[in-house]
């Protein structure tokens, strides 16, 4: 019986770290204020970028802030790094990164204010983006 329990406990494990890997990637809903939860989804896209995959990220509400040019953003331990920073080092390498389209009318800015790499997002490739079974949805 032991060992039958440990197969499958070996089992489990691999057939979850193939599904993990069979991921094309990562979409990324980011509408917090808060610099560590937005650093840890910055965090995360960089993570998923490093293993060759797909990051898309939408930024709502005050996290659209860290897209706009002149924003300052909270540099965090033990990284040493803000949200905004490694939000440029994410569209460096790659990532798909815009502004939910209400954002800018409400912060009564217009794309200009937007920092290179980022623009307004489209509803309904977003909403395909976020249905498509091939990637991971974080929303924080």
């Amino acid at each position: 019986m032991k060992k039958i329990l440990t197969s499958l406990a070996v089992v489990s494990l691999l057939a979850g770290s193939l599904f993990a890997d069979s991921a094309k990637g990562l979409n990324v809903v980011l509408t917090a204020d808060d610099a560590q939860t937005q650093l840890m989804a910055m965090v995360l896209s960089m993570k998923s970028l490093q293993q060759k995959k797909n990051v898309n990220v939408v930024l709502c509400a005050r996290a659209g802030d860290l897209a706009v040019k002149g924003m300052k953003s909270e540099v965090l331990k033990p990284i040493n790094k803000s949200p905004k920073m490694l939000l440029k080092g994410i569209i460096k390498k790659g990532a798909n990164v815009s502004v939910c389209p209400l954002y800018l009318p409400n912060a009564g800015k217009d794309k200009s204010a937007l920092i290179d790499g980022v623009k307004v997002a489209n509803p309904a490739e977003v909403a395909s983006k976020l249905l498509d079974a091939d990637y991971k949805v974080l929303s924080y």
